[in-house]
């Protein structure tokens, strides 16, 4: 069975942001897991990400991942690191051909950035509290350190919680509208007193349009909503159940 993902074709650079379906995992974490982070078996997380690295036509030693905290940070690839010792970011790009940029999420939006015309791609992981600190425009400036231009750079929000299954309290929507009043646009009145139902892609998408990139897409998908193709943090809270895999989404030149 090969690896399942869902390809951007304007992003000009094989990329796909991967379902959870494909790999050799098994139970909660079935089957194309690919975080080293968790309890899954490390060679059958290894395994998967080879599928993954294949599935683009990478070779899996060049495939890299971070370590991610929820943080602005992003790191400049110039070579490949042994699987599990990428440093603390949550975004990374790189001009070399044939490295694999890779990124973690069970709800978190995926970004997946490229520049063809000059070369460049980036990858980050944009939970609330990293687009609320810039993940975003931190990922954007290192690709045009690299010789990357905004107006040719095209951004892919891949799979993530969708608005109506994202229920938030007071301590996001306060900290999202203290950073901009404007993006009161993103949140929906929740069905219980002060909660609030955040759209997530939405919120990422508008950050990428305010920072010049040239095209914006949104692929559409809800994480929480669909269990047959994606794992969710969410759903496993809501369900109070054990841990979960993540999925992960890839860019190359």
């Amino acid at each position: 069975m090969t690896a399942e993902f869902i390809a951007v074709p304007d992003l000009a650079v094989p990329n796909g942001f991967f379902t959870r379906n494909g790999g050799v995992s098994t139970g909660p974490f079935a089957s194309l897991n690919c975080s080293l982070s968790g309890q899954d078996a490390r060679d059958h997380v290894l395994e998967n990400r080879a599928r993954v690295a294949r599935a683009l036509g990478a070779d899996p030693a060049a495939l890299v991942g971070l370590t991610q905290v929820h943080g602005a940070d992003t790191v400049t690839v110039t070579h490949a690191w042994p699987p599990g010792a990428g440093p603390r970011a949550d975004a990374c790009v790189t001009n070399q051909p044939g490295i694999a940029l890779g990124i973690v999420t069970a709800d978190c939006a995926p970004v997946l950035f490229a520049d063809a015309r000059h070369g460049v791609v980036g990858a980050a992981h944009a939970g609330w509290r990293g687009a609320v600190l810039g993940i975003l425009d931190s990922t954007l400036a290192a690709m045009q350190a690299l010789g990357a231009h905004p107006a040719d750079t095209v951004a892919a929000v891949g799979p993530c919680i969708g608005q109506a299954s994202y229920e938030v309290a007071a301590d996001l929507h306060d900290a999202v509208l203290a950073q901009n009043p404007a993006a009161a646009v993103f949140f929906a009145d929740g069905v219980r007193p002060e909660r609030w139902q955040f759209d997530l892609a939405g919120y990422c998408a508008a950050r990428l349009r305010a920072l010049g990139i040239g095209q914006v897409i949104v692929t559409g998908h809800d994480t929480l909503a669909d269990d047959a193709r994606f794992f969710s943090h969410r759903r496993r809270t809501l369900a109070n159940a054990g841990p979960i895999g993540h999925q992960i989404s890839v860019i190359r030149l």
